[in-house]
Parts: C-alpha cells; sequence; structure tokens
C-alpha cells in the first residue's frame, strides 16, 4: 500500500471558505476516482489553517492511473480552475509513505 500525504496551507481566515469551495466542486470528483481518503484533517493547534489529506493506492502505478484521470475529468479541472481564482491555498506539500509492517492500514 502507498500513502499519499497532502498537506496545504490556507491564508488566515481563509480555511473554511476553502473547505466549502472543496466540498462543492472537488470533493466527488475527487472520490469519484480515488476512492475515499482514509483521512481528511484541518489543524485545531500548531501550524493552523493547516489540512491534510491521506489517500491510499495499491502501488505507484495504481496511483498514477487514478490521478491521470482526475486530471482528464471536466468537473475537476473546474474546481482546480475555481480554487486558484479564489486563492486561498497557499502551499502544498506531498509525501508518498508506505505503512511499517506491524501497523498496515486496513480498509
Amino acid at each position: 500500500m502507498l500513502v499519499d500525504v497532502r498537506t496545504y496551507r490556507a491564508r488566515q481566515g481563509k480555511t473554511g471558505a476553502h473547505l466549502d469551495l472543496y466540498s462543492r466542486h472537488g470533493f466527488a470528483a475527487q472520490v469519484r476516482h480515488l476512492g475515499p481518503p482514509l483521512a481528511y484533517p484541518q489543524s485545531e493547534s500548531g501550524e493552523l489553517n493547516t489540512l491534510v489529506h491521506l489517500w491510499c493506492y495499491e502501488s505507484a502505478a495504481d496511483r498514477e492511473r487514478r490521478r491521470a484521470a482526475m486530471m482528464a475529468d471536466p468537473e475537476w479541472l473546474n474546481y482546480l480552475k475555481l480554487s486558484a481564482e479564489a486563492g486561498y491555498l497557499t502551499e502544498q506539500r506531498n509525501s508518498l509513505m508506505v505503512p511499517a509492517s506491524f501497523a498496515p492500514i486496513r480498509r
């Protein structure tokens, strides 16, 4: 299993607006292609205005195939356009990780 850990920072005071935009225009398209996220938490303390997505894939090839299909979806592309225009997000980091053998992820 491969876990794609995607960390985003939103402009101060814009986390709620970003989540609203994403929930209305992006989430359904993303889930249609990637399946449901393992988790989608937002910061409550520490680095505020931080969102983390955790998406699970069988392999790097599975991730590549699913993300390519998503990037061809007009609904997802519309969300990306709306998100860019809104300018709520300021930073993105991605890490591809694998679970430790003694703590597998069961889905």
